[in-house]
């Protein structure tokens, strides 16, 4: 049975659990913490900090029961995410054995992430949202679950130019779309905040932040392809989200 975690029932906890999951925690919590190399998303430092995050545990990416223990995570984080706090997010850690981390690409990894997205949307039984488009390349799509919508982050253990999609084990992120109420590019505290995070981005990462990286809501944005950034500027050609609605563009 798959478990939430908040920062201080990990801490009490680490040394019972599974070494990889100690490791996993433990060097996102070093990341998180760094005040000399500071991680670039201000809202998820701060929200590690004031303990708004929620943590989860998955099997290795590669087998069906991964799909299993993140529908599980999601649904479990569907029924307590608005009383965490402003800067909500569920974390998920997924086993990343020795033969995934020698022998897998940026490609592979990304591959998996959207395997498994796709694979829990044939597990949640719940109708998609009236209010959200069912078409990837529509700019007000977004992944949901359990009829919430949510933007989803991935970070691997190959990336290595953008540092800030880098991880010791293979990890997918969600953050609630209501956190992103008052961030956005009609506040100007969402203007502000963008501003502060480019500038961190392109310290942290060392070259120009992906293209892909723009609001939601925008004419000209697409929220999938913020999901799973490459090393490079490019995206797929189309949503690899999008063989599950039939009515989608196959245009880029």
């Amino acid at each position: 049975m798959v478990r939430l975690f908040n920062r201080a029932q990990l801490k009490a906890q680490l040394t019972s659990l599974a070494t990889w999951k100690q490791d996993a925690f433990s060097r996102f919590a070093q990341m998180l913490n760094d005040e000399e190399d500071l991680y670039p998303c201000i809202p998820g430092k701060q929200a590690f900090q004031q303990d708004t995050l929620r943590y989860a545990f998955a099997r290795d990416p590669r087998k069906p029961e991964a799909a299993e223990d993140l529908a599980c995570s999601l649904g479990q984080y569907n029924a307590v995410s608005r009383e965490t706090g402003p800067y909500a997010s569920l974390v998920v850690f997924f086993d990343t054995p020795e033969d995934l981390l020698h022998a897998s690409q940026v490609t592979d990894y990304e591959h998996m992430f959207w395997s498994l997205l796709s694979r829990v949307h044939e597990l949640d039984s719940a109708e998609w949202p009236a209010d959200i488009p069912q078409d990837p390349q529509n700019h007000k799509w977004e992944f949901c679950y359990q009829q919430e919508p949510y933007f989803a982050f991935c970070a691997t253990p190959a990336h290595e130019q953008r540092r800030s999609r880098a991880s010791s084990h293979f990890l997918i992120a969600f953050q609630p779309r209501w956190v992103f109420e008052h961030i956005n590019d009609s506040t100007k505290f969402g203007r502000n905040m963008k501003k502060l995070i480019r500038e961190r981005l392109h310290e942290y990462d060392g070259i120009e932040a992906h293209p892909s990286l723009k609001w939601y809501g925008q004419a000209d944005n697409h929220e999938w392809k913020q999901y799973f950034l490459r090393e490079d500027e490019s995206s797929p050609a189309k949503c690899p989200f999008a063989h599950l609605h039939p009515s989608s563009s196959t245009t880029k």
